[in-house]
């Protein structure tokens, strides 16, 4: 397991004690590029159940959020399909950032900067604990996939591809 040191307040943190959410707090040493093996590496936990905080545009340039398992990528012309989208992407680094407030490596689906509908692959939830990004980069956030639902109204989607 991680070791457990002090982690500054991030806007997620916040949005979680404001909503008297239980959460348990997972720092790890951050490896450029290393995605959610390198999470799941670094915390003893399976890789299945790190979940990726991405931010995607429709054809209007709209963003969305995706939540996807951190060993699937996500199939962006059945994601289309299901919320009734032309197409989907994903968005350049730069604009991800700027719609979340988050920088890259770093995303949370808590408490983002601009609101943006959240989509959830169905699977993530019918996990019993998930680790989802806590709002900086090596750190995560252990959780009940019940309140994706619960506090963020995220939608249930199936659009995983085995990475």
């Amino acid at each position: 397991m991680a070791k457990k040191e002090h982690v500054s307040e991030t806007p997620a943190t916040q949005f979680l004690r404001k909503q008297a959410a239980q959460f348990s707090e997972h720092p790890y040493t951050y490896e450029e590029h290393g995605g959610t093996a390198v999470s799941a590496r670094e915390l003893g936990v399976d890789e299945h159940c790190v979940v990726k905080t991405l931010v995607m545009q429709d054809e209007l340039t709209k963003p969305l959020i995706v939540l996807m398992h951190g060993d699937c990528k996500v199939s962006t012309k059945n994601l289309a399909r299901q919320i009734g989208r032309k197409s989907v992407e994903p968005c350049k680094p730069e604009v991800a950032q700027r719609h979340s407030g988050y920088m890259v490596g770093g995303t949370s689906p808590f408490a983002t900067k601009k609101a943006m509908p959240v989509y959830v692959e169905q699977g993530i939830l019918l996990l019993d604990k998930i680790y989802i990004n806590g709002g900086k980069r090596g750190y995560l956030l252990g959780i009940d996939p019940a309140l994706l639902v619960l506090l963020l109204k995220a939608q249930a989607v199936e659009c995983a591809l085995d990475d």
